[in-house]
């Protein structure tokens, strides 16, 4: 995980992930679509309450934001959030580019950094001591990105990202807890639920 006192140096303070994602789900009033990254990210979102319109990613480490790209391509009216953890980022930095190329005004990208690769066995991610994620989607062109410094900055944030009019990237520190809940792993089940909460599938 990534020491305190770095997280203090770039003026962070190390945040709970349930917590968090609590926080962004009391906030979605206009059936807003949610994408959680697997593993602890999307066991959050499961656990701080289930929606029609959440996706949970199971086993497709890194695409997240692609695949959040596309839901908001596919339905400009609806704001769409993707939450990501740091590991999983990297491997598709990639897709920072293209979003912020295409510039989907309705994505707004969370992601959850503790340094870690914490479900495989908490191994340091390559970037963990070395690389600014909000600094790296910067240069790749996402202007409007920043490190939530505690959870009041973070709902701030979040609150401004729902009336934006450009992509938005918030980063967040995150200590090493495990998710909370378990995600019913069900793609089938998963996938039928959220097209039906996006309108793009009719109830049987």
């Amino acid at each position: 995980m990534m020491s305190q006192e770095n997280a203090a140096a770039r003026n962070t303070k190390v945040m709970n992930r349930f917590d968090l994602t609590s926080r962004l789900v009391a906030k979605l009033k206009n059936e807003e679509a949610v994408i959680g990254g697997i593993g602890n990210t999307n066991f959050d979102l499961w656990a701080a309450g289930h929606r029609p319109q959440n996706f949970y990613m199971l086993g497709s480490m890194g695409l997240t934001f692609p695949i959040a790209l596309g839901v908001a391509l596919a339905q400009p009216k609806r704001r769409v959030f993707a939450l990501e953890g740091d590991g999983s980022l990297l491997m598709q930095l990639g897709c920072l580019s293209t979003i912020a190329t295409l510039k989907p005004k309705n994505l707004t990208m969370i992601v959850m950094d503790n340094g870690i690769y914490q479900i495989t066995g908490a191994q340091p991610t390559p970037a963990a001591a070395a690389s600014d994620l909000i600094a790296v989607a910067t240069g790749c062109g996402l202007s409007h990105s920043a490190w939530a410094a505690d959870e009041e900055d973070f709902e701030r944030l979040v609150d401004q990202s729902l009336i934006a009019s450009e992509p938005t990237l918030i980063g967040v520190r995150i200590d090493d807890k495990p998710g909370t809940g378990t995600t019913r792993r069900d793609p089938v089940q998963i996938r039928e639920r959220f097209m039906l909460g996006l309108g793009v599938r009719d109830a049987l």
